[in-house]
């Protein structure tokens, strides 16, 4: 037999689900913690999650970024007691001891933001540290019709797992955003909306490079940036809330929300999305637009209302309605040629048949209004005229 061996250190395995968002001069980094270790047992020797971001292309070694990259943030995880205490793959996570103490739970959502800077927007030389950076021109200097693209100055952002030992394990993928001006601010958009959606409007940016005083052109070998925008329910808190209602940036400058709670209050932002190539970064928002949502939409006026004549009484019958929130109808009557029709009956009544106890040989006329819960009334019916026998 040879010598002992030294215990395997256990290491966490990279952050999953990496992602970075840009709106504005903000950059919202989310990522899954942790649960398994490089040789995946579980649970992770995980004390923290560090954030490491450079500017420099996404093929930076994890060298390059450990040192010449900035940590621009951490998370507090849930750690085991003992790291060597663990569970193979295959085994049954009940027999596995809980991590404990501050922090998130392995497995959890989490996110880091940074704030771009000046400093944060220069290019790194990974050979020789830093160079100065790559600013655009200001406004009243020349500059070229067509340059290079854009998109050659990225910010690179990777996670990396910090042991309570204090060693770290492999880096994560890495994933960019772009160091561009962000698009303008929109106005605050419109707000409209029925029985079946909220409508909200805005007006849109003018696409890039359609200004009035620039010559028409045709670009050889440039990425052509585009516009299109992402939506957003804002809800209270301090600060607000902030919901993405659009899967996916919309081009049209319209989107519906079929979220319909009569009494509800629904406030709604939109920020346009700058798309060159694979990257895209978000614009700042304008203040939200309020709504309280006020049911003022009358049900539909009753149909196929049929009087039966019978000894000393008319009785009436009419289609059902569809509203969901319909409260019952209304039956109007009048002495024949009816200009004017009133209600007989004191409250909407559930039923779609009613029975009029009339006096014989005098001919009425009648209508049936449809009542929904928020008090609102329908057209009349269409009249039938009837006597009773």
């Amino acid at each position: 037999m040879g010598p002992p061996l030294p215990p395997l250190v256990k290491l966490p395995a990279p952050a999953a689900d990496l992602t970075a968002e840009r709106h504005g001069d903000t950059v919202d980094v989310h990522f899954t913690v942790p649960v398994v270790n490089t040789d995946g047992t579980r649970p992770a020797n995980v004390e923290r999650v560090d954030v490491f971001a450079v500017t420099a292309p996404p093929t930076v070694t994890d060298d390059q970024l450990w040192k010449q990259g900035t940590k621009v943030g951490s998370v507090l995880v849930k750690a085991p007691r003992n790291p060597d205490q663990t569970i193979d793959p295959d085994e049954s996570p009940d027999e596995m001891v809980a991590p404990e103490g501050p922090g998130l739970d392995q497995g959890a959502a989490a996110r880091v933001s940074e704030r771009l800077t000046a400093q944060a927007r220069r290019s790194v030389d990974l050979q020789k540290g830093s160079a100065p950076a790559r600013l655009p021109p200001p406004d009243n200097m020349p500059r070229p019709l067509l340059g290079p693209s854009p998109v050659d100055v990225v910010r690179t952002y990777a996670i990396v797992g910090i042991s309570t030992r204090g060693r770290r394990g492999p880096f994560s993928t890495r994933v960019t955003v772009p160091i561009l001006e962000p698009p303008a601010t929109l106005d605050s958009p419109e707000i409209d909306y029925n029985e079946e959606a909220i409508t909200i409007t805005w007006t849109p940016l003018a696409p890039p490079g359609s200004a009035s005083d620039v010559l028409p052109s045709t670009p050889i070998g440039a990425v052509q940036p585009t516009v299109a925008y992402h939506v957003y329910d804002v809800s209270g808190g301090t600060p607000p809330i902030t919901s993405r209602l659009t899967a996916t940036p919309v081009a049209e400058p319209r989107h519906e929300d079929s979220r319909i709670v009569w009494g509800e209050r629904r406030c709604y932002t939109v920020r346009a999305v700058l798309t060159v190539g694979s990257s895209s970064l978000e614009g700042d928002e304008p203040e939200p637009r309020c709504v309280t949502l006020v049911d003022r939409f009358p049900p539909a006026a009753p149909k196929g209302l049929n009087a039966v004549p019978s000894e000393g009484a008319i009785s009436l019958i009419w289609e059902p309605n569809a509203e969901g929130d319909l409260r019952g109808y209304i039956v109007e009557r009048s002495v024949a040629p009816g200009d004017t029709l009133q209600p007989i009956t004191p409250a909407p009544i559930a039923q779609t048949t009613f029975k009029d106890g009339v006096q014989t040989g005098v001919r009425y006329v009648y209508a049936v209004r449809a009542v929904d819960v928020a008090g609102n009334v329908s057209a009349p019916s269409e009249r039938v005229e009837e006597t009773a026998r």
